[in-house]
């Protein structure tokens, strides 16, 4: 199984106006936060928390969660530009994914599913779950796109 050897770094910051001891939390709008923690936790296998009655945080692998917001109306359209992505073990496991992305389409109200390509070197889909909020579920050969995207540095100057 894929682990990422230290999930925890001390940030190069110190030239920084904030200096920050790690990334907490994201945010992101859910309709029905009971049936978006079904999804969550039965299907993509995150742990979640309600800390309050309008909010719950969702998490997986890593310190750092995902504070998800019940919300009556519904806030910015999403493309699949804005995705959480998650990390399988192999590619094996992301068209196990895909499959039961689509038997249990209807279950969890999954509104579509990509189907699975090589892109950027990764091997994944897309889904968009019942708040519209994108998943890429997605395999990389070459251990952590996480760990390699920093290991390998810039490979382009800003303009």
């Amino acid at each position: 199984m894929l682990e990422i050897a230290d999930p925890i770094f001390k940030p190069d910051n110190q030239n920084s106006v904030v200096k920050p001891l790690m990334m907490t939390h994201g945010t992101m709008e859910c309709r029905n936060l009971t049936e978006s923690r079904k999804f969550l936790e039965e299907f993509l296998g995150m742990e979640c928390v309600r800390h309050n009655p309008d909010g719950m945080h969702a998490r997986c692998g890593m310190k750092f969660s995902i504070v998800c917001i019940q919300t009556e109306k519904p806030g910015n359209t999403l493309t699949i530009l804005n995705h959480w992505g998650l990390d399988v073990e192999s590619k094996e496991a992301v068209d196990e994914a895909h499959k039961a992305a689509h038997e249990m389409k209807d279950k969890y109200k999954i509104k579509s599913i990509t189907d699975p390509i090589v892109r950027h070197g990764i091997y994944s889909f897309y889904l968009e779950d019942l708040d519209g909020n994108f998943w890429e579920i997605e395999y990389y050969d070459g251990g952590s796109v996480h760990e390699d995207a920093f290991d390998f540095g810039d490979q382009y100057e800003d303009a």
